[in-house]
């Protein structure tokens, strides 16, 4: 008994998983979704098929709002322990984020207008604020202060870009100590090796 209901359960959420969702702006501009093929009078129709991918997860919205308003990129390369760290903290919370390699000369030119001018990694960019080093504390506030859920909602892939044009960034930022003193905590960073 226990197994076929357990069979059941299972069929139903991969049928949940194959459902066809329906986008579509009425005559007044009023957009609706549905289950349902919109009417014949429907304007700008999209199909939206969910999960219809291996491993396709659907991103929360909590999740989908973070990355919206704070994009998070990352400068890291094979610097050690601090970028493993960096790497290990942003895959456990499960951040969507763009990852550049600070040791390729396009992506070290747009490390330098980030940092001003500073050649370190790992560095986190989290919207416009900087910070420069890993420091476990320091980043989770900064991800928490985005809204980016505090462990994984969704397996994510960091996606590895070319340089864009970018503004100049704000200066960046010292936290304080933890225990609330005014001497700043010395986050762990490495400098970028020169290219020969």
């Amino acid at each position: 008994m226990k197994t076929s209901m357990l069979l059941v359960m299972l069929m139903s959420t991969v049928a949940l998983a194959q459902v066809e969702t329906y986008k579509w702006e009425d005559a007044d501009g009023t957009v609706h979704y549905s289950d349902q093929p919109p009417p014949p009078s429907a304007r700008k129709i999209e199909r939206i098929q969910l999960g219809d991918k291996p491993g396709d997860v659907a991103m929360p919205y909590v999740l989908k709002q973070a990355v919206k308003n704070f994009p998070v990129t990352i400068f890291v390369y094979d610097c050690g322990d601090a970028c493993n760290r960096a790497r290990a903290l942003l895959a456990k919370r499960g951040v969507p984020h763009t990852s550049k390699d600070p040791m390729a000369p396009e992506m070290r030119e747009e490390l330098k207008k980030v940092t001003g001018g500073q050649e370190v990694a790992p560095v986190l960019q989290v919207g416009r604020q900087i910070l420069l080093g890993f420091e476990e504390a320091r980043w989770n506030a900064a991800l928490d202060a985005a809204g980016y859920p505090k462990t994984a909602l969704v397996p994510v892939t960091p996606v590895q870009t070319k340089p864009a044009p970018a503004a100049p960034p704000p200066a960046p930022e010292q936290a304080p100590a933890p225990d609330g003193t005014s001497d700043p905590v010395k986050p762990e960073s490495e400098p970028v090796p020169e290219q020969n």
